[in-house]
Protein backbone atom coordinates (compact mmCIF):
# COMPACT_ATOMS: atom_id res chain seq x y z
CA UNK A 1 0.00 0.00 0.00
CA UNK A 2 1.39 3.66 -1.13
CA UNK A 3 -0.11 6.58 1.04
CA UNK A 4 0.18 9.32 -1.64
CA UNK A 5 0.89 13.20 -0.07
CA UNK A 6 0.18 16.37 -2.37
CA UNK A 7 2.05 19.34 -1.33
CA UNK A 8 4.06 16.93 1.05
CA UNK A 9 5.71 15.39 -2.02
CA UNK A 10 6.26 18.31 -3.39
CA UNK A 11 8.46 20.14 -0.82
CA UNK A 12 10.11 16.69 -0.22
CA UNK A 13 11.01 16.33 -4.22
CA UNK A 14 12.70 19.47 -4.00
CA UNK A 15 14.47 18.42 -0.95
CA UNK A 16 15.63 15.51 -2.36
CA UNK A 17 16.53 16.76 -5.89
CA UNK A 18 19.26 19.36 -4.35
CA UNK A 19 20.58 16.90 -1.83
CA UNK A 20 20.90 13.90 -4.43
CA UNK A 21 22.65 16.50 -6.93
CA UNK A 22 25.34 17.59 -3.98
CA UNK A 23 25.63 13.84 -3.44
CA UNK A 24 26.03 12.53 -6.91
CA UNK A 25 27.86 15.58 -8.53
CA UNK A 26 25.62 16.11 -11.20
CA UNK A 27 21.66 17.45 -11.64
CA UNK A 28 19.37 15.11 -10.17
CA UNK A 29 15.81 14.19 -11.50
CA UNK A 30 13.12 12.77 -8.86
CA UNK A 31 11.00 9.95 -10.67
CA UNK A 32 8.96 7.91 -9.22
CA UNK A 33 8.23 9.48 -5.83
CA UNK A 34 5.88 7.83 -3.17
CA UNK A 35 5.54 7.73 0.58
CA UNK A 36 5.38 3.82 1.92
CA UNK A 37 2.80 2.97 4.55
CA UNK A 38 3.31 2.15 7.96
CA UNK A 39 5.97 3.68 10.09
CA UNK A 40 3.87 6.53 12.17
CA UNK A 41 7.12 7.56 14.06
CA UNK A 42 9.17 8.05 10.74
CA UNK A 43 8.54 8.19 7.52
CA UNK A 44 9.86 6.09 4.79
CA UNK A 45 9.61 7.19 0.50
CA UNK A 46 10.50 5.80 -2.52
CA UNK A 47 11.93 7.55 -5.24
CA UNK A 48 14.38 7.34 -7.96
CA UNK A 49 17.09 9.81 -9.13
CA UNK A 50 18.00 10.06 -12.95
CA UNK A 51 21.84 11.86 -12.93
CA UNK A 52 23.76 11.72 -16.22
CA UNK A 53 21.56 9.31 -17.34
CA UNK A 54 22.19 6.98 -14.97
CA UNK A 55 18.83 5.57 -12.30
CA UNK A 56 19.74 5.37 -8.98
CA UNK A 57 16.58 3.18 -6.60
CA UNK A 58 16.65 5.00 -3.22
CA UNK A 59 15.06 5.63 -0.49
CA UNK A 60 14.93 8.48 1.77
CA UNK A 61 14.24 7.81 5.80
CA UNK A 62 12.75 11.23 7.73
CA UNK A 63 11.42 12.38 10.76
CA UNK A 64 7.46 13.61 10.04
CA UNK A 65 7.03 17.58 9.86
CA UNK A 66 4.35 18.38 12.77
CA UNK A 67 2.98 21.69 13.76
CA UNK A 68 6.13 22.28 15.77
CA UNK A 69 8.49 21.68 13.33
CA UNK A 70 9.29 17.60 14.08
CA UNK A 71 7.65 15.02 16.12
CA UNK A 72 9.92 14.40 19.08
CA UNK A 73 11.40 11.06 19.26
CA UNK A 74 10.50 8.67 22.08
CA UNK A 75 12.95 8.36 25.01
CA UNK A 76 13.93 5.09 23.25
CA UNK A 77 14.51 6.18 19.92
CA UNK A 78 17.49 7.15 17.56
CA UNK A 79 17.69 10.38 16.25
CA UNK A 80 18.43 10.21 12.30
CA UNK A 81 22.33 10.93 12.59
CA UNK A 82 22.53 8.01 14.51
CA UNK A 83 20.65 5.34 12.94
CA UNK A 84 23.19 6.56 10.08
CA UNK A 85 25.84 5.93 11.77
CA UNK A 86 24.63 2.49 12.97
CA UNK A 87 23.39 1.29 9.51
CA UNK A 88 26.35 2.64 8.27
CA UNK A 89 28.69 0.38 10.40
CA UNK A 90 26.13 -2.64 10.12
CA UNK A 91 26.74 -2.66 6.41
CA UNK A 92 29.89 -2.23 6.49
CA UNK A 93 30.13 -5.28 9.00
CA UNK A 94 28.77 -7.74 6.29
CA UNK A 95 25.28 -7.45 7.80
CA UNK A 96 22.01 -7.56 5.26
CA UNK A 97 21.14 -3.72 6.20
CA UNK A 98 20.51 -1.08 3.26
CA UNK A 99 24.05 0.69 2.06
CA UNK A 100 23.08 4.09 3.73
CA UNK A 101 24.53 6.63 1.23
CA UNK A 102 24.33 10.59 2.47
CA UNK A 103 22.49 12.17 5.26
CA UNK A 104 20.35 15.02 4.29
CA UNK A 105 21.53 19.09 5.28
CA UNK A 106 19.56 21.79 6.59
CA UNK A 107 19.18 23.87 3.43
CA UNK A 108 17.81 20.94 2.27
CA UNK A 109 14.60 21.55 4.03
CA UNK A 110 13.53 17.77 5.36
CA UNK A 111 15.06 18.03 9.12
CA UNK A 112 16.79 15.31 9.93
CA UNK A 113 16.60 12.44 7.27
CA UNK A 114 19.43 10.25 5.41
CA UNK A 115 19.49 8.52 2.11
CA UNK A 116 19.98 5.19 1.17
CA UNK A 117 20.03 2.89 -1.78
CA UNK A 118 16.08 0.44 -2.13
CA UNK A 119 16.48 -3.71 -1.72
CA UNK A 120 13.94 -5.63 -3.12
CA UNK A 121 11.55 -7.97 -1.07
CA UNK A 122 8.48 -7.61 1.06
CA UNK A 123 7.86 -6.69 4.51
CA UNK A 124 4.17 -8.18 4.42
CA UNK A 125 4.40 -11.03 6.99
CA UNK A 126 0.86 -12.68 5.72
CA UNK A 127 2.39 -12.70 2.29
CA UNK A 128 5.54 -14.02 3.52
CA UNK A 129 3.59 -16.42 5.62
CA UNK A 130 0.90 -17.60 3.33
CA UNK A 131 1.42 -16.57 -0.56
CA UNK A 132 2.89 -19.39 -3.13
CA UNK A 133 6.25 -17.55 -4.76
CA UNK A 134 7.46 -17.54 -1.14
CA UNK A 135 6.97 -21.06 -0.08
CA UNK A 136 10.37 -22.24 -0.85
CA UNK A 137 12.24 -18.92 1.27
CA UNK A 138 9.44 -20.26 4.65
CA UNK A 139 12.06 -23.36 4.91
CA UNK A 140 15.20 -20.68 4.93
CA UNK A 141 13.66 -17.69 7.21
CA UNK A 142 14.38 -18.74 10.39
CA UNK A 143 18.11 -20.02 10.19
CA UNK A 144 18.29 -17.04 7.97
CA UNK A 145 17.57 -14.80 10.52
CA UNK A 146 19.96 -16.88 13.51
CA UNK A 147 22.67 -16.05 10.86
CA UNK A 148 21.86 -12.49 10.34
CA UNK A 149 21.42 -11.29 13.90
CA UNK A 150 24.57 -13.29 14.87
CA UNK A 151 26.25 -11.14 12.82
CA UNK A 152 24.69 -7.96 14.07
CA UNK A 153 25.67 -8.83 17.47
CA UNK A 154 29.38 -9.17 15.66
CA UNK A 155 29.20 -5.74 14.42
CA UNK A 156 32.78 -3.82 15.86
CA UNK A 157 31.57 -1.49 18.62
CA UNK A 158 34.37 0.85 17.98
CA UNK A 159 32.49 1.25 14.47
CA UNK A 160 29.69 2.43 15.91
CA UNK A 161 28.02 6.13 17.04
CA UNK A 162 27.08 6.47 20.78
CA UNK A 163 24.51 4.35 21.88
CA UNK A 164 22.24 3.81 24.95
CA UNK A 165 23.67 0.64 26.93
CA UNK A 166 20.50 -1.05 27.94
CA UNK A 167 20.88 -4.20 30.68
CA UNK A 168 17.86 -6.53 31.61
CA UNK A 169 17.52 -4.33 34.31
CA UNK A 170 16.93 -1.18 33.16
CA UNK A 171 14.78 -2.58 30.96
CA UNK A 172 12.52 -3.71 33.50
CA UNK A 173 12.48 -0.57 34.94
CA UNK A 174 11.32 1.52 32.00
CA UNK A 175 8.57 -0.82 31.36
CA UNK A 176 7.51 -0.12 34.55
CA UNK A 177 7.38 3.27 34.59
CA UNK A 178 5.41 3.59 31.51
CA UNK A 179 2.93 1.02 32.88
CA UNK A 180 2.73 3.68 35.63
CA UNK A 181 2.29 6.61 33.93
CA UNK A 182 -0.94 5.14 33.06
CA UNK A 183 -1.91 5.26 36.18
CA UNK A 184 -4.63 2.67 35.64
CA UNK A 185 -4.26 -1.28 37.12
CA UNK A 186 -2.93 -3.91 34.96
CA UNK A 187 -2.51 -7.37 36.89
CA UNK A 188 -1.01 -9.17 34.30
CA UNK A 189 1.35 -6.82 33.72
CA UNK A 190 2.24 -6.23 37.15
CA UNK A 191 2.84 -10.01 37.63
CA UNK A 192 4.70 -10.44 34.74
CA UNK A 193 6.99 -7.33 35.66
CA UNK A 194 7.23 -9.23 39.07
CA UNK A 195 8.82 -12.08 37.68
CA UNK A 196 11.12 -10.59 35.69
CA UNK A 197 12.67 -8.48 38.42
CA UNK A 198 12.89 -11.60 40.66
CA UNK A 199 14.02 -13.78 37.32
CA UNK A 200 16.58 -11.06 35.39
CA UNK A 201 19.79 -12.31 33.83
CA UNK A 202 22.66 -11.30 35.40
CA UNK A 203 24.00 -8.03 33.17
CA UNK A 204 26.41 -9.09 30.14
CA UNK A 205 29.93 -8.90 30.31
CA UNK A 206 30.67 -7.24 27.05
CA UNK A 207 27.75 -5.67 25.79
CA UNK A 208 26.90 -6.15 21.93
CA UNK A 209 24.78 -4.24 19.33
CA UNK A 210 21.57 -5.07 20.09
CA UNK A 211 19.06 -4.37 16.66
CA UNK A 212 16.14 -3.85 19.48
CA UNK A 213 12.96 -4.55 17.01
CA UNK A 214 14.56 -7.75 15.42
CA UNK A 215 11.00 -9.00 14.43
CA UNK A 216 9.02 -10.56 11.30
CA UNK A 217 7.54 -6.90 9.91
CA UNK A 218 11.05 -5.79 10.33
CA UNK A 219 12.96 -7.00 7.17
CA UNK A 220 12.54 -7.75 3.47
CA UNK A 221 12.46 -10.99 2.19
CA UNK A 222 11.63 -12.38 -1.63
CA UNK A 223 11.32 -15.70 -2.72
CA UNK A 224 15.37 -16.36 -1.74
CA UNK A 225 14.47 -15.14 2.03
CA UNK A 226 15.86 -12.25 4.08
CA UNK A 227 17.13 -9.36 1.92
CA UNK A 228 17.23 -6.46 4.28
CA UNK A 229 17.15 -5.83 8.07
CA UNK A 230 14.95 -2.42 8.61
CA UNK A 231 14.17 -0.26 11.38
CA UNK A 232 17.02 0.49 13.42
CA UNK A 233 15.95 3.40 15.44
CA UNK A 234 15.99 0.78 18.55
CA UNK A 235 19.56 -0.25 18.26
CA UNK A 236 21.59 -0.17 21.58
CA UNK A 237 24.20 -1.82 23.42
CA UNK A 238 23.05 -4.49 25.84
CA UNK A 239 22.14 -8.44 25.97
CA UNK A 240 22.32 -9.71 22.34
CA UNK A 241 19.71 -12.24 23.99
CA UNK A 242 17.11 -9.47 23.50
CA UNK A 243 17.11 -9.87 20.02
CA UNK A 244 16.30 -13.92 20.22
CA UNK A 245 13.41 -13.30 22.72
CA UNK A 246 11.59 -10.86 20.48
CA UNK A 247 11.38 -12.37 16.93
CA UNK A 248 9.83 -15.07 19.05
CA UNK A 249 7.04 -12.81 20.98
CA UNK A 250 3.67 -14.87 19.68
CA UNK A 251 2.74 -11.50 18.39
CA UNK A 252 5.43 -11.47 15.72
CA UNK A 253 4.35 -15.36 13.97
CA UNK A 254 1.32 -13.32 12.34
CA UNK A 255 -0.88 -16.63 13.12
CA UNK A 256 1.80 -19.02 12.76
CA UNK A 257 1.90 -19.95 16.59
CA UNK A 258 3.63 -23.74 16.13
CA UNK A 259 6.86 -21.73 14.78
CA UNK A 260 8.17 -19.18 17.46
CA UNK A 261 10.74 -18.26 15.27
CA UNK A 262 9.23 -15.17 13.56
CA UNK A 263 6.63 -17.54 12.37
CA UNK A 264 9.45 -20.08 10.43
CA UNK A 265 10.72 -22.27 12.21
CA UNK A 266 11.26 -23.39 15.80
CA UNK A 267 13.62 -21.46 18.67
CA UNK A 268 15.82 -24.27 18.62
CA UNK A 269 16.35 -24.51 14.80
CA UNK A 270 17.07 -20.17 15.32
CA UNK A 271 19.55 -20.64 18.14
CA UNK A 272 21.34 -23.19 16.41
CA UNK A 273 21.59 -21.13 13.38
CA UNK A 274 22.75 -18.08 15.62
CA UNK A 275 25.24 -20.21 17.77
CA UNK A 276 27.12 -21.77 14.18
CA UNK A 277 27.41 -18.22 12.56
CA UNK A 278 29.12 -16.84 15.66
CA UNK A 279 26.53 -15.86 18.27
CA UNK A 280 27.35 -16.55 21.97
CA UNK A 281 25.71 -19.86 23.14
CA UNK A 282 22.19 -19.65 23.94
CA UNK A 283 20.74 -20.93 27.26
CA UNK A 284 17.36 -21.85 26.75
CA UNK A 285 16.33 -20.41 30.21
CA UNK A 286 17.80 -16.50 29.64
CA UNK A 287 15.57 -16.43 25.74
CA UNK A 288 12.91 -16.94 27.48
CA UNK A 289 13.03 -14.48 29.95
CA UNK A 290 14.11 -12.35 27.32
CA UNK A 291 10.59 -13.99 25.37
CA UNK A 292 8.76 -12.49 28.91
CA UNK A 293 10.08 -9.53 28.42
CA UNK A 294 9.42 -8.90 24.95
CA UNK A 295 5.45 -10.25 25.68
CA UNK A 296 5.13 -7.71 28.29
CA UNK A 297 7.43 -5.07 26.26
CA UNK A 298 4.48 -5.47 23.56
CA UNK A 299 1.62 -5.55 25.65
CA UNK A 300 2.66 -2.24 27.13
CA UNK A 301 3.09 -0.28 23.54
CA UNK A 302 -0.10 -1.21 23.15
CA UNK A 303 -1.60 0.40 25.89
CA UNK A 304 0.33 3.38 26.02
CA UNK A 305 -0.47 3.90 22.25
CA UNK A 306 -4.13 3.17 23.15
CA UNK A 307 -3.21 6.00 25.59
CA UNK A 308 -2.20 8.23 23.07
CA UNK A 309 -5.66 8.18 21.47
CA UNK A 310 -8.13 7.60 24.75
CA UNK A 311 -6.65 10.86 26.44
CA UNK A 312 -7.33 12.87 23.60
CA UNK A 313 -3.71 13.65 22.66
CA UNK A 314 -3.56 11.88 18.97
CA UNK A 315 -6.80 11.00 17.77
CA UNK A 316 -6.35 7.71 15.52
CA UNK A 317 -8.16 4.88 15.12
CA UNK A 318 -4.85 3.00 14.28
CA UNK A 319 -3.85 3.72 17.90
CA UNK A 320 -7.42 2.79 19.40
CA UNK A 321 -6.72 -1.04 17.46
CA UNK A 322 -3.46 -1.70 18.51
CA UNK A 323 -4.68 -1.33 22.39
CA UNK A 324 -6.98 -3.41 22.00
CA UNK A 325 -4.00 -6.38 21.11
CA UNK A 326 -2.50 -5.59 24.51
CA UNK A 327 -5.57 -7.94 25.87
CA UNK A 328 -3.74 -10.82 23.73
CA UNK A 329 -0.41 -10.40 25.01
CA UNK A 330 -1.72 -10.99 28.62
CA UNK A 331 -3.19 -14.44 27.17
CA UNK A 332 0.57 -14.93 26.06
CA UNK A 333 2.54 -13.71 29.31
CA UNK A 334 0.15 -16.20 31.53
CA UNK A 335 0.93 -19.39 29.51
CA UNK A 336 4.88 -18.14 29.29
CA UNK A 337 5.03 -17.65 33.30
CA UNK A 338 3.04 -20.91 33.44
CA UNK A 339 5.82 -23.21 31.29
CA UNK A 340 8.46 -21.38 33.31
CA UNK A 341 7.46 -23.03 36.31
Amino acid sequence: MIVHIGNEADLVAAGLAAATSRHFGGPATIEGLQRESGGASRQTWSFDALVDGQRHELILRRDPPTAGGRERASATSLDRPTEFGVLRAAFRGGVRAPEVLFELGAEDGLGEAFVMRRVGGIAIARKLLRDPPYADARKKIARQLGEIVARIHAVDSASLPPLPHREAADQVAALRAALDSLDQPQPVFELALSWLDRRRPAPTERPLLVHGDFRTGNYLADESGVTAILDWEGAHLGDPIEDLGWVCVKSWRFGAVDKPAGGFGSREELWSAYESAGGIRVEPARAHWWEVFGTVRWGVICLTQAWRHLSGSVKSMELASIGRRAVETEVDLLQLLKEAR
